[in-house]
């Protein structure tokens, strides 16, 4: 532990000097930093996908030094301390493990879940409602399934599983009729419902629906980029192939995917 310890030190003593020194870190703000931690977190998404664990070593310092960077930003301003977020932080963990740190029982994690909301909307500065503590600038993908996740935990879900199917059919009967009176406005909803209890589906199977599509994005990108390979090394431009061409070089990319 003291060796952790001394670890943070040290980083944020270098901070503490390139806050003073270096003309880039100098003029961050709470503001400008923002966005670069939006694309850090990211970044460590994207190692995290590719079981890079030397990239997310190095992701999770950068994320570390935006941390710390908010903290000495806080403590410029008389705002706060890296200790008043280090004890804040102590402080809800405490309150919001009370089978661990009290008195009540919790023998499974959907337990544990159940009551981290039922605390959450105790707290003083908590959320007034269950669904209100999910980030409304969340993508919409992990935001539904959140969402969802939510109303799970206060007893809000399907008794049985394979029912979520039997919704998913609907939604999509339902769209198919707005596709057919070709109202864009009402497609584009139905389309959305339709999202919506596919991301349950998965909720329900224990499938991260955003790093399914991600694997998926990543494997189409694979396979259109040996497709443009492959027209690139007969010398044919990608748009004067024919579509049937294209199906078998596309067949041909997912069976080297398997070899």
């Amino acid at each position: 532990m003291k060796k952790k310890l001394e670890a943070v030190e040290n980083v944020i003593h270098i901070l503490d000097e390139l806050r003073v020194k270096c003309p880039w870190d100098k003029k961050q703000t709470n503001e400008t930093l923002r966005v670069l931690t939006i694309e850090e977190t990211y970044e460590l998404s994207d190692a995290i996908l590719q079981g890079n664990n030397q990239q997310i070593k190095k992701e999770l310092g950068d994320l570390l030094l935006h941390i710390l960077f908010y903290a000495k930003i806080g403590e410029e301003k008389s705002a706060f301390t890296l200790k008043d977020i280090c004890d804040a932080l102590a402080e809800k963990l405490i309150y919001r493990h009370p089978h661990i740190f009290g008195t009540e029982q919790a023998q499974t994690s959907q337990e544990v879940e159940k009551n981290w909301e039922k605390l959450k909307l105790k707290e003083k500065e908590g959320n007034k409602t269950i669904l209100s503590g999910v980030p409304s600038s969340l993508p919409s993908i992990i935001k539904a399934h959140r969402i969802q996740d939510k109303a799970r935990s206060a007893g809000f879900d399907w008794e049985k599983k394979e029912d979520v199917w039997k919704k998913v059919q609907e939604e999509i009967s339902e769209l198919t009729v707005e596709i057919d009176s070709m109202n864009k406005e009402k497609m584009e909803k139905e389309f959305g419902d339709v999202f919506f209890s596919l991301i349950n589906a998965a909720r329900l199977y224990k499938i991260n629906p955003d790093n399914a599509l991600e694997h998926t994005n990543k494997k189409f990108i694979q396979r259109f980029t040996y497709l443009e390979e492959y027209a690139k090394q007969h010398e044919i431009a990608l748009s004067d192939m024919p579509l049937a061409k294209m199906e078998e070089i596309w067949k041909l990319a997912k069976k080297e995917e398997n070899m």
